[in-house]
């Protein structure tokens, strides 16, 4: 069976907040957070707006953009490491507000690395023969967890949720390799403190980490898949610093135009990184049918995975 995305979507919030913002109270400067992270501007959910509410704008836009009816989706995944609440969790509420029919949900939290986990979850699922869709949804409201006043974090993050259907396909689209993995040792560089309720990270590990992992992971998936570089068309890593998309992309050696980045209008976004990428590449025109991806990313725990998809319903 070929197994992939049916269908898809993707919500950035309304409220777009410029490098300049914190130029007012903290010790840095446009110049510096572009130069370092590439990021110019990041979006910011409404204090009434949590995460759920951006699950459901992107999950109603991937339903619609599948052509199925709702009623025939027979599983929800969230990821996300920003749940509305300890528990209920933020499948359920997205399950009761779609109006689904008691259908298995429940969140993962892989925090940025979570919509891939998502994507392979929802595959297994579907190859069994257990449920032929799955709604899986990367959403996050990174903004709750963020101290604003501290400059190593708060410039970094955004909020944002996409959604996708998953489901068999037509013959040679779908999910081509797929790479997963993870590393407590590392649980210590970012993480979520119990006290203080933000996020903590150790940035130069992370760094580190990250700049050899994305790498390793790319090469490997697009490997598994029985391809080389040459063949990629579009190579969609997780939003969080230019500097190791770009180590990522180098190690995988594929032409910088072939790169989606939008870290410079979103921000890290954490599990809806990828999907919101995904999304600005298809309204551009970048990502057409039978097109070659490669997805890849690394979050919190630490953890880490890559998908090789060929796209198309």
């Amino acid at each position: 069976m070929d197994i992939g995305i049916k269908g898809f979507g993707a919500y950035a919030p309304k409220q777009v907040v410029k490098n300049d913002h914190f130029e007012s109270y903290l010790d840095t400067s446009d110049e510096w957070i572009t130069k370092m992270t590439g990021i110019k501007e990041r979006r910011f959910a409404a204090e009434d707006e949590d995460t759920s509410d951006l699950a459901y704008e992107a999950a109603v836009r991937a339903i619609e953009d599948s052509g199925i009816d709702k009623e025939e989706i027979e599983m929800v995944i969230v990821a996300t490491s920003t749940g509305d609440k300890p528990f209920p969790t933020v499948a359920t509420t997205l399950q009761k507000r779609l109006g689904l029919n008691k259908v298995p949900s429940m969140d993962q939290l892989a925090a940025c690395t979570g919509f891939i986990y998502g994507i392979v979850t929802a595959q297994q699922f579907v190859n069994s023969g257990l449920y032929k869709n799955v709604l899986v949804v990367g959403a996050d409201k990174l903004t709750k967890i963020t101290d604003m006043n501290d400059r190593s974090t708060a410039i970094l993050f955004g909020d944002g949720a996409g959604a996708a259907i998953i489901g068999e396909v037509s013959e040679g689209r779908g999910i081509l390799g797929v790479e997963l993995g993870s590393d407590g040792n590392g649980g210590p560089y970012l993480y979520q403190d119990m006290d203080e309720h933000t996020i903590q990270m150790n940035g130069r590990e992370v760094f580190k980490f990250a700049v050899r992992i994305m790498g390793e992971a790319s090469t490997k998936v697009v490997e598994k898949a029985g391809l080389q570089s040459s063949d990629i068309d579009m190579f969609v890593p997780h939003q969080a610093n230019i500097r190791i998309m770009e180590s990522a992309r180098e190690r995988l050696g594929i032409e910088k135009e072939k790169m989606s980045v939008t870290v410079d209008r979103f921000g890290n976004t954490s599990a809806a990184s990828i999907p919101l990428s995904i999304a600005y590449e298809l309204e551009q025109g970048k990502i057409k049918d039978n097109d070659t991806i490669v997805l890849v990313g690394f979050g919190g725990g630490l953890t880490w995975g890559a998908i090789t998809l060929r796209w198309g319903k």
